[in-house]
């Protein structure tokens, strides 16, 4: 079957499953899926008619509470062989959803423990752990490439993940072929198309989201603040600030890379749309109270913008327009913003302390100015006590 075929498969279903959602905006989804809204209306309803042609699998019930315990084991090694690295209690979670009345956690961990499906060593370092989030949807997305991945053709995959920071739902899995700024950027693009605009993006101080000499403006973060959203960094060599992103790739790895290889990138993007779909609807998340992302998730309310607005400012600011290496006037000296702003206007606001003013970009804060100090400012530092450490 071609690559697109299944990746249309799989935007039917997340249309369907995403419309369906309580207080679904479904106009607006059919806009961001690029369909009528006739067509949108004809998939929720030969969803709900239970049209196997936008599912790839069976929706009835494994078994039932009216059959034997054997049946019950069956149900539960059934789920095992789909989903390998489930543990017991993304197993209970699934047979409930379908409506089995299943035994205690500690019941189905014997069986699988009976049957050879338990690595003690791996299920000892699963431990749940608590971890901060932000408070609704789309308020912050945790961004990163996974590092690369072998094929067996002989290329090397890098996959760029996207993960909601209040939901841990997955807006972007894609597989590309190198980690470069345009790469990102047209990938982006079209996620920003699809789920609307997050408030912020986290991401940490590597290529292509800094630039060299630890720089951390680059011109894809310039095009995010023109669009309205935020970009975080984090602190340098503490990868655990991002510990979402961070976990869900050592899931993709347990669920996805040690399950298979994968010759070419359309194969492994074949894999990635079912398991990204299996993720977001279907997989127990035990930080969610075993319910998936989707039930917490909802399309950002702000579209993509057709082309990133012009910065405004107010007439009686005082601004000025960042020079080719990355610097502007003022008071008679240059001050260095970053080559990242190159062309593009900036306004000085004077700040509490005397003699410090700050140099913004729209609203956000990028450089700092301090009459007192005989130096040229620097980059501004990203605030990271505000990130999420996780």
């Amino acid at each position: 079957m071609p690559w697109r075929e299944v990746s249309v498969m799989s935007e039917r279903r997340e249309f369907v499953r995403l419309a369906l959602q309580e207080g679904a905006n479904r106009r607006e989804l059919c806009r961001r899926f690029g369909i009528s809204a006739d067509i949108g209306y004809k998939w929720l309803a030969r969803w709900r008619a239970g049209d196997e042609a936008l599912a790839d699998r069976s929706r009835r019930p494994l078994t039932s509470p009216q059959r034997s315990s054997s049946a019950l084991e069956a149900a539960v090694l059934e789920v095992r062989q789909a989903h390998p690295a489930w543990g017991a209690r993304k197993i209970k979670q699934c047979l409930a959803n379908q409506g089995v009345e299943t035994p205690a956690i500690s019941t189905v961990h014997e069986i699988l423990r009976r049957h050879g499906r338990i690595d003690p060593l791996s299920s000892s370092a699963n431990r749940a752990s608590q971890r901060f989030e932000k408070a609704a949807p789309n308020l912050m997305w945790q961004m990163d490439f996974k590092g690369w991945v072998a094929l067996t053709g002989g290329q090397r995959c890098h996959p760029l993940t996207i993960v909601d920071d209040h939901s841990r739902f997955v807006p972007c899995l894609t597989a590309c072929a190198d980690q470069q700024s345009r790469t990102v950027q047209t990938h982006l693009e079209s996620t920003l198309r699809r789920y609307g605009l997050p408030e912020a993006i986290f991401v940490d101080n590597g290529s292509p989201w800094g630039a060299p000499g630890g720089e951390p403006w680059t011109k894809l973060g310039v095009w995010l603040l023109k669009l309205g959203v935020d970009v975080w960094h984090s602190r340098p060599y503490h990868p655990q600030s991002r510990g979402k992103n961070e976990r869900f790739h050592r899931t993709l790895k347990d669920e996805v890379f040690a399950l298979q290889r994968f010759s070419d990138f359309d194969q492994l993007q074949r894999a990635f749309d079912r398991w990204r779909e299996v993720y977001n609807f279907e997989r127990p998340h035990e930080a969610l109270g075993q319910a998936p992302p989707a039930s917490r998730y909802r399309p950002s309310p702000r579209p993509m913008p057709e082309r990133p607005p012009r910065i405004e400012y107010d007439e009686r600011e005082t601004t000025r327009l960042v020079t080719v290496n990355g610097r502007i006037g003022f008071r008679r000296r240059f001050w260095k913003v970053s080559k990242a702003f190159q062309g593009e206007r900036v306004a000085i606001r004077p700040l509490a302390s005397d003699g410090r003013f700050g140099v913004f970009f729209a609203s956000r804060l990028i450089a700092t100015i301090d009459l007192t100090n005989q130096q040229s400012v620097s980059d501004l530092s990203e605030h990271v006590s505000a990130m999420s450490p996780g």
